[in-house]
């Protein structure tokens, strides 16, 4: 897969964990339609070969901005059918990330509005940092969230508070979205990015087909009645007993060392 954008950062450590980085910190990371096709087409190719990484950190560039949602200076004067083209983009953009098999980490490194909140809400679970903002606006300037904003903050948040941030537009701060249960944990600014990437490889040092298949599951039993839900787990689980990496976590449990999985 390629890891050369030209708005964003991609790099792959040792230990599999991928950071992609939004990268237009002159304009706090907002998306134009560059952007937009590149965070679609590199977490595509991440789909594709799945074996890239274990585990990815999605931030943004610097320490202001996440995310700021849409560029609106590129959207000035757009008439509806690019609008319209653009949005198609969007739609494809937020699909491969909550597609995405592998775990996917939003470390919120400042604002996180209107597409950014999405984009962050599309990811597994949030690091955010103590100054980090997020809100959903797209009422405050005539349209509504369309990334899925309307369907993630609700599962993240409850109805009635979802409710509350998408009519009024209004803010949040990282404590209040930890409080909620949108943030799995605020960090210092200046140790976001380590915090982040210890999660990230404690997961990465994990048997990547079991990890995938744990995802998927809880992915899709949110979206089922408890008994269907639990019958989809069961068939995730019998794709990992004929594994390599089963054998090995066995052997390496009785053998009293650290296993060796191949994500096989």
């Amino acid at each position: 897969m390629s890891t050369s954008y030209e708005t964003l950062l991609v790099e792959i450590d040792a230990a599999r964990v991928a950071t992609i980085t939004m990268n237009r910190p002159q304009a706090l990371n907002a998306m134009n339609t560059r952007m937009m096709q590149e965070v679609r087409d590199c977490f595509t190719g991440f789909h594709i070969d799945q074996d890239a990484a274990a585990c990815i950190i999605l931030t943004g560039s610097g320490n202001r901005g996440f995310c700021t949602g849409a560029d609106l200076k590129e959207r000035k004067g757009m008439d509806d059918s690019v609008w319209y083209r653009q949005h198609a983009q969007t739609q494809q953009m937020i699909r491969a990330l909550m597609d995405c098999p592998i775990p996917l980490i939003a470390a919120v490194n400042g604002y996180a509005y209107a597409g950014g909140c999405e984009i962050a809400l599309a990811c597994d679970f949030i690091y955010a940092a103590e100054h980090a903002r997020f809100a959903l606006t797209e009422v405050t300037i005539g349209i509504m969230p369309g990334a899925a904003g309307t369907q993630n903050l609700p599962r993240a948040v409850g109805t009635r508070r979802a409710k509350e941030a998408i009519l009024t537009g209004a803010p949040w701060s990282a404590a209040e979205a930890y409080e909620w249960g949108m943030v799995n944990k605020v960090c210092a600014a200046d140790t976001l990015m380590d915090e982040a990437r210890a999660v990230a490889a404690r997961i990465a040092a994990n048997a990547p087909i079991s990890v995938r298949q744990a995802k998927r599951a809880v992915d899709k039993g949110s979206e089922l009645p408890r008994a269907s839900g639990y019958a989809y787990e069961v068939e995730a689980y019998y794709r990992t007993v004929p594994t390599e990496d089963r054998r090995e976590g066995i052997l390496a449990f009785n053998e009293k060392r650290k296993p060796k999985y191949k994500g096989k």
